[in-house]
Formats: structure tokens, C-alpha cells, sequence
């Protein structure tokens, strides 16, 4: 069993998810993006203010609950979405799949090896 939190660390974390939800400007998301807590991160690339530059490098997140938010993300470009796509098929998870539905809810054709059609 891990070491319990102290109530300084509780306070500070729920202080942290509070600047998660209602960071506006890319320095607020930038000192975000290295926050400790993976829920943290997910929660700031879900926050409705968060742009595509910002969304971008959430999308380069080493745990997938910040990826799938960007995946689910109104802001998220093309080319962010398209970063999520796993090329290979034995590490494609749940980032991937969510990534390729809203790819393909806006129109992108896939082929059978999982990735998305070059049809420009």
C-alpha cells in the first residue's frame, strides 16, 4: 500500500484540477502539461479552452486518459487526431480507436490495415 497523502498534498492537488478546468491561456496549460497527476493532465486537455497548439502536445501525453480526451476534443485538428493513429496494429488501444471514429464522423475513409486513406 502506498504512503497516504497529507492533507497539504490533497489541498495542493484539488488546487491543481481547479487550474486544470479553468485554464484560458497557453501558460496556464503550460504548466499543466508536466503536472505529476495523469487525471490532472486529462482533465486540462478536456477544458473547453484548450486550442489545437495546446491540444498537441496533450496529444504526446505518456498516459492514454489525456490522448483520449484530445481524441474527443472539438478543438483538435486533423493533423492533431491523425498524431494519435498507432501504426502498428499490436499496440493500437483505446486512443487509436477513439481517435479513428471521430476521424471517420468527419469523413476520413480508412483501409483495412487500420490507417486512414490519402484521398486528397
Amino acid at each position: 500500500m502506498g504512503k497516504r497523502k497529507t492533507p497539504e498534498q490533497i489541498a495542493d492537488e484539488q488546487r491543481r484540477y481547479v487550474l486544470a478546468s479553468g485554464a484560458h491561456t497557453a501558460d496556464e496549460f503550460e504548466a499543466l502539461l508536466a503536472d505529476p497527476n495523469q487525471g490532472i493532465r486529462a482533465v486540462a486537455a478536456a477544458n473547453p479552452d484548450a486550442d489545437d497548439a495546446v491540444l498537441a502536445r496533450f496529444a504526446r501525453d505518456r498516459f492514454w486518459g489525456a490522448r483520449i480526451e484530445v481524441a474527443a476534443h472539438p478543438n483538435a485538428s486533423r493533423a492533431t487526431l491523425l498524431s494519435l493513429l498507432e501504426p502498428d496494429p499490436r499496440k493500437r488501444g483505446v486512443v487509436h480507436h477513439a481517435a479513428r471514429k471521430r476521424l471517420e464522423s468527419e469523413g476520413v475513409s480508412f483501409d483495412e490495415s487500420g490507417l486512414p486513406v490519402d484521398d486528397r
